[in-house]
């Protein structure tokens, strides 16, 4: 009877640190409409620059990284309301209450965008006048394109904002057919959307917009634990800038600093 006792015993004993190993797991979920290569498709051997940057970095600390890919404004929205703990490759003024960290993963860099037989450049906001210009909702572009966007907001003869989980899929469409005359789009990002596509070349960058805006993981502001996650994130940027491996990631993807 003792034997069987000291069994069941060691049974629950074993039971209660597996249930203390499952209570200490920590998993911190990031998203972000899907932007390659800063964050790609979920799931695929290569989930994007930030995805894997944030994966390797908090692995360090015994932390799961979950990434999920939602349209840009449904995710400011969770974030902020702490339904998930980040945004990904969101600039201060996407969203100037969440958390920061000193540090930027990245510069992103908006170019124009326009058919190849196209002799339009952008110098400015006044040269946009006589252009159908496509943008994606929630984005932010900088105070002088945000501003402009506001400004003619409805007047579909000057701007078309994409919303949705293809927004900017369906902004090269509307390009590629006539719908817009102009597509404004992170560099990095519209490289890697035509190759996708097979359609390598077969836009013309008409010039970009300065400067280039640094872009983060951004904490949400409604979660306690934020402070902390933020600080091991960028405390893991600092050191992967200084030994190389951030810069190993950008090459990976193809892609520099702007």
């Amino acid at each position: 009877m003792s034997i069987c006792r000291q069994l069941v015993a060691r049974g629950l004993l074993l039971a209660l640190l597996g249930c203390a190993g499952w209570a200490r797991a920590e998993t911190l979920v990031i998203a972000g409409d899907i932007w390659c290569p800063v964050n790609c498709q979920p799931g695929s051997e290569r989930p994007g620059i930030f995805v894997e940057l944030a994966q390797e970095i908090f692995a360090e600390s015994g932390i799961e990284v979950q990434y999920q890919a939602l349209n840009w404004a449904r995710t400011l929205q969770q974030v902020r309301r702490g339904q998930l703990n980040a945004a990904i490759g969101a600039g201060i003024e996407d969203a100037p209450d969440f958390l920061f960290g000193a540090t930027p993963v990245a510069s992103s860099r908006s170019c124009f965008f326009t058919l190849p037989d196209s002799t339009w450049r952008f110098t400015g906001t006044a040269s946009l006048a006589e252009q159908r210009l496509g943008v994606i909702n929630d984005y932010s572009y900088g105070d002088e394109l945000n501003t402009y966007i506001a400004l003619h907001h409805g007047d579909s003869e000057r701007i078309q904002i994409a919303a949705g989980d293809t927004a900017l899929a369906l902004n090269i469409g509307k390009l590629i057919h006539g719908r817009v005359d102009v597509v404004l789009e992170n560099a990095w990002v519209m490289q890697a959307m035509l190759a996708s596509q097979g359609r390598e070349g077969a836009l013309r960058e008409a010039g970009c917009r300065a400067p280039d805006v640094p872009i983060y993981l951004a904490f949400s502001p409604a979660l306690e634990s934020s402070p902390r996650y933020l600080a091991l994130f960028e405390q893991g940027v600092q050191r992967y800038r200084a030994n190389g491996r951030l810069q190993q990631l950008l090459q990976a993807y193809g892609v520099g600093t702007p």
